[in-house]
């Protein structure tokens, strides 16, 4: 069937992709893939013998209405990123904009994806949440995290490993010293680690040493008694 599938990947563990997701990958027409080096070794691990065509951020936009016209020529095509769910801080939004406003079925498998681990597995409240991605590096960083100060729900961020220690810097004075976090690491793989603590605990443990891998920051939500200090 023609057909648009956003298929998750593994974050980390290749043990963890889903037997539904191996089926598709091996019976569509074309996957695009955002790294395909990186897609490579994944398809090679389990035998997956289907063409292979880059589509990242950086062509995404020249290339969404060719996939398009050819989903709707009759083929199926998969949509995967370097690792997790297709379109979560990861390209893929534009490709399906596309399909929806032309009528062509999209269909997202159930799969990996970074947040929801680092959220359930922090001790904070899982009920109600937001999540807000990476922040802009640069122009708006600040405002976004003043923004978010005073929310009291969960709060959950991506950041690099080359930016972890800024994050921590700049959310110091805004959120307060003892504002509780849980640090998620290399989620999956061999050297996963989970850092709970304040925030300053967080800053002066991840500056002590050269930090390595994805994050994700899952933040308390605001409490009252927070509130009543204000």
């Amino acid at each position: 069937m023609s057909k648009l599938f956003i298929v998750p990947t593994p974050i980390g563990n290749l043990a963890d992709i889903t037997l539904r997701a191996l089926e598709v990958l091996k019976t569509v027409n074309l996957i695009l893939a955002e790294d395909t080096r990186t897609s490579s070794n994944l398809l090679k691990h389990y035998g997956i013998a289907t063409p292979l065509k880059s589509h990242h951020k950086f062509n995404e936009h020249q290339t969404v209405d060719y996939i398009a016209s050819r989903i709707e020529a009759g083929e199926s095509v998969a949509l995967i990123s370097d690792a997790g769910t297709p379109g979560i801080s990861d390209p893929g939004f534009l490709l399906v904009r596309t399909c929806v406003e032309r009528c062509i079925e999209v269909e997202c498998l159930p799969g990996a994806t970074a947040l929801i681990p680092a959220l359930v597995q922090s001790g904070f409240p899982c009920d109600r949440f937001i999540f807000e991605g990476f922040l802009p590096q640069k122009k708006g960083r600040n405002k976004r995290l003043e923004a978010l100060k005073d929310e009291e729900r969960t709060i959950i961020l991506y950041e690099s490993p080359f930016r972890i220690v800024k994050l921590l810097e700049q959310m110091l004075p805004i959120f307060g010293a003892d504002r509780q976090v849980c640090i998620a690491r290399e989620l999956t793989k061999l050297h996963e680690e989970n850092f709970r603590g304040s925030l300053a605990q967080a800053k002066e443990h991840f500056s002590s040493k050269t930090p390595k891998g994805e994050f994700v920051v899952v933040v308390k939500g605001k409490t009252n008694n927070e509130k009543e200090k204000d």
